[in-house]
């Protein structure tokens, strides 16, 4: 049986179609990538089927009791918000049936035997539920997703607005683990995090045993986690078993046969079309020929795909710059706290370097430091002779209502409509994206809006933050060939692994507690001697261990020696202490029994819930005592 069931969708924003009479069926545990070029529909598709947007035709429906998961690129979380809030926010659905069952309660004075049995049944289904899905130990497994995703390191009191694209993200995807969907629907969720999570992520998804769909443009982690493709093009969404690359082979093969059907087709059609033309007027072969034109009028007709626009990013390159670029002088980063140790870096004309470290660590304000975009806390930096920079954020503003034409007008105001036109086409846009409003773009085209402000401008130094993050195969393939052969220099903020190993020569490596290094070579050199150093040092502390005496007498008298640190006091109180857990856990055990029961009245159901709160509050503060002494 289907999860989910999408039958003859249309949808289109004003005279731009996106989908048409397209169908789609979700089985249980299918892992499917969805993938197509940019402003195909993808994140509309994600949309619609969530229930954020309204198809103009087709019907979307989901099985029974169906909780569906959205982890969408473009959410927006709210200021005042702290990370601990979005992530309770995940337990929303529990709060309310809480809710639910206090109303129950509330009319149990007034109900009849029959309404008070069904009441209680119903009391008892939802307490199940509450159960089942940890209601009575919220704040703990906010904290566990909270230092899993390293979010605890950030603090979870601190607002979101404040967080780094990586960490937002981050935030975003710990709240959908918790809320323990039957579905995940996942929108380009690699954007923004760093090598470690996207690794862990990969894990996630490989051990998960309901169905996902994935939006994501990373081959190699898309091939990873993936059986099943679906690919959108042309208003049609087709299906593909097997990972990226085998769709990939079997597309270009289908591609060719109807090419060739086509030009077949073609050929039939002209002879059909000039032996009618030749013949209808001849009284003898009339007959002959209105046979022809009728079966020139039953034909189904082949259409070929419109070729996409490639898109050409030629950077203009400014006149050569001076021989040093930047040069940072006990240079502190950071906001309110510092975000490193005094820096001392330089980069001279010619290099290629990347940023490269754990999401919030502090690259982006390492960018907007050297810009002068956002003041330092301490030391300076020292630009270079002759430099003409190109800077290219992460996000657009939120909120920009501006049409494609008139953001590019605003930065070269001295162009014509055609030379605008011109511009926004040569990055891969369509008539109908250049006369849209840039909020109404996919991710993937606001970032060639901003690519095309980039290349007219003319430079010798590109800041790029983040680059590819939405991109398409194709796009992202044409700016790595550009990037390889522009003379001017190159300072990156990027998690795409492959993408740097091709373009840079040098790294900048945050590798946290403040300290950045210097190291030249790309990402796969660097990642290799970062491990064979820690191979090194793991090899270093072994041969210690060996080298120390390890007999059985020295271990029992270090931990003599560790009991006789302890107090008479303290001894008994962790005496006291294990007998009082003893108790509490015993007490736990007896409430649980009772709630799974489903035959207490309602006051006393509300009592004992409340009680199991308290128990698992003392014990989790009686334990982290006794492992407090028990350490000593």
């Amino acid at each position: 049986m289907s999860i989910l069931n999408v039958e003859h969708l249309s949808h289109g924003f004003g005279d731009r179609a996106i989908f048409h009479d397209v169908s789609f069926r979700l089985l249980k545990g299918e892992h499917i990538g969805l993938v197509g070029a940019n402003g195909e529909g993808k994140s509309t598709f994600m949309n619609i089927i969530t229930g954020k947007l309204q198809p103009d035709e087709g019907k979307v429906e989901w099985s029974k009791n169906v909780r569906a998961g959205y982890l969408d690129q473009h959410a927006v979380l709210e200021k005042g918000m702290t990370i601990r809030d979005v992530l309770k926010s995940a337990f929303s659905f529990l709060f309310e049936m809480e809710e639910q069952m206090n109303k129950i309660c509330d009319k149990m004075g007034e109900a009849s035997e029959d309404e008070m049995n069904q009441m209680m049944e119903e009391l008892g289904t939802i307490q199940d539920l509450l159960m089942a899905h940890d209601f009575y130990i919220i704040d703990s497994k906010v904290e566990e997703v909270g230092r899993a995703l390293g979010l605890d390191e950030i603090g979870l009191d601190k607002d979101v607005t404040e967080l780094s694209g990586g960490q937002r993200t981050k935030v975003l995807l710990g709240k959908l683990l918790l809320e323990k969907p039957d579905i995940l629907l996942l929108d380009e969720p690699t954007n923004y995090l760093d090598v470690q999570h996207i690794e862990w992520l990969k894990r996630y998804l490989l051990d998960y045993e309901n169905a996902f769909v994935l939006i994501s443009h990373d081959i190699p982690f898309l091939n990873s986690v993936v059986n099943l493709i679906y690919h959108m093009e042309n208003q049609r969404l087709d299906r593909y078993v097997g990972d990226y690359n085998k769709f990939q082979e079997v597309y270009e093969v289908k591609k060719a046969q109807l090419e060739a059907a086509y030009k077949r087709q073609q050929q039939e059609i002209a002879e059909l079309e000039d032996f009618v033309a030749r013949n209808k007027a001849r009284v003898a072969t009339r007959n002959m020929a209105m046979s022809r034109q009728k079966k020139l009028d039953k034909m189904d007709i082949i259409e070929l795909a419109k070729e996409k626009p490639k898109p050409e990013f030629v950077f203009q390159e400014a006149r050569t710059a001076g021989k040093i670029i930047f040069e940072t002088k006990d240079l502190v980063i950071g906001y309110d706290e510092a975000l490193s140790r005094p820096l001392n870096l330089t980069m001279e004309r010619g290099e290629k370097v990347v940023l490269k470290g754990a999401n919030g660590i502090g690259k982006t304000t390492l960018l907007k430091s050297i810009l002068g975009l956002i003041p330092s806390l301490g030391g300076k930096v020292e630009l270079g002779d002759y430099l003409e920079i190109g800077y290219f954020e992460q996000e657009m503003a939120p909120g920009n209502t501006t049409t494609c034409i008139e953001e590019i007008w605003k930065e070269f105001p001295s162009y014509t409509q055609y030379q605008v036109r011109s511009a926004l086409a040569k990055c891969g846009l369509t008539t109908k994206h250049i006369e849209s409003q840039v909020r109404v773009l996919s991710g993937g085209e606001q970032a060639k809006v901003r690519l095309c402000k980039l290349i007219n401008r003319p430079t010798n130094v590109l800041l790029l933050d983040e680059p590819t993050n939405d991109l398409d195969i194709v796009t992202l393939n044409v700016l790595e060939e550009y990037l390889k052969s522009f003379k001017g220099c190159l300072l990156i903020v990027s998690h795409d692994r492959f993408f740097t190993d091709k373009v840079v020569d040098r790294i900048f490596a945050f590798e946290g507690n403040g300290i950045v290094k210097d190291f030249p070579g790309n990402y796969t050199i660097y990642k290799n001697q970062r491990e064979e150093e820690k191979e090194q040092q793991e090899k270093i502390e072994r041969e210690k261990k060996k080298q120390e005496p390890q007999t059985a007498q020295s271990n029992n008298i270090t931990k003599s020696e560790k009991k006789r640190k302890l107090t008479f006091k303290e001894r008994q109180e962790m005496q006291q202490l294990e007998t009082e857990m003893e108790q509490l856990n015993a007490e736990k055990a007896e409430i649980e029994a009772a709630l799974n029961s489903g035959t207490l009245p309602a006051d006393e159901l509300i009592q004992k819930s409340n009680r199991i709160g308290e128990l698992i509050d003392l014990l989790d503060e009686k334990e982290m005592r006794w492992l407090e002494l028990s350490e000593i």
